[in-house]
């Protein structure tokens, strides 16, 4: 995880988008993937309110709305798992407890090393793949907890051995 972010990063990263209040969503989300732990701290939240010319409830308004943003802490990759009807119907309850056994942690908490997020999420169209997980652009499903093992272990830069 990356050292706190910084005034002169923020600012910068404002200035890179012209100050324009119509590069909101883009400045918010240059923020939140700068801030190494995947949200936009309520500071940062005021310095672009006041940078932008804009009320903060605007800022909070945009925050708040979008699924993609957080103001609170996450990990490194988040772990999104679908919750639509068909997820649900192939047993997206087992997989959710696959990957808390996995993690040690429950839906909607980080990992002790802030690597992982947990949460649900709304159908991102992969009900193919049902029951289907996204962590960051990657789709995965017809998972196995092996396959889960397998997967965790990669974002962690370590191997698994089959059981």
């Amino acid at each position: 995880m990356s050292g706190e972010l910084k005034k002169e990063q923020v600012l910068k990263i404002i200035k890179s988008k012209g100050k324009e209040k119509e590069q909101l969503l883009a400045i918010l989300l240059e923020i939140q993937q700068a801030s190494g732990q995947n949200y936009v701290d309520k500071k940062w939240a005021r310095l672009v309110a006041d940078e932008l010319g804009l009320p903060l409830t605007k800022v909070y308004d945009a925050l708040t709305f979008y699924a993609m943003f957080s103001t609170e802490p996450r990990g490194k990759y988040i772990i999104e798992i679908c919750q639509s009807a068909p997820c649900h119907v192939m047993n997206k309850a087992a997989l959710v407890q696959m990957f808390e056994k996995q993690l040690g942690i429950k839906m909607g908490e980080t990992t002790p090393d802030g690597l992982f997020t947990l949460q649900y999420s709304a159908c991102f169209g992969a009900c193919d793949l049902a029951p289907a997980v996204k962590i960051g652009e990657k789709v995965y499903g017809k998972l196995t907890a092996q396959k889960v093992a397998e997967i965790i272990a990669n974002y962690r830069g370590v191997s698994v051995c089959p059981k």
